[in-house]
Formats: C-alpha cells, structure tokens, sequence
C-alpha cells in the first residue's frame, strides 16, 4: 500500500493494466495445462489489482 499512495493516478493505472495482463498470461497457461510452479501467483495477483482499485477510487472519491 505504500508504493501504491507513492504512484500518480497515470502509473497506478498503467500498473494495474500491466497486473492485469499478467495475470490474464497465468489464466491462459494454467487452462492449457502448463502452469506448475507460478500457480500461487493467482490469488495475489488478484488481491493487488484489488489493492490498487481501491487506492485509485479512493483518491478520486476525495476529490
């Protein structure tokens, strides 16, 4: 949460958009079957997307 209140909402959203892929990348190789070791990355993932939403709404609702 500390380097997300450091980031400005332009890279907060790049980075989100950049998690996003990623995580849709695991998505992919996890239906084909090749997912193995990163398959604990999922769920983070997911919850620093989450993370970053909410830093994001957050700064916009205060405006």
């Amino acid at each position: 949460m500390k380097t997300i209140g450091n980031l400005n909402d332009k890279d907060l959203k790049k980075r989100i958009q950049e998690t996003r892929s990623e995580l849709a990348k695991l998505r992919v190789d996890g239906s084909k079957g090749t997912l193995r070791k990163e398959s604990g990355k999922l769920k983070p993932l997911r919850h620093d997307i989450a993370r970053m939403l909410t830093g994001l709404n957050g700064r916009t609702e205060k405006k």
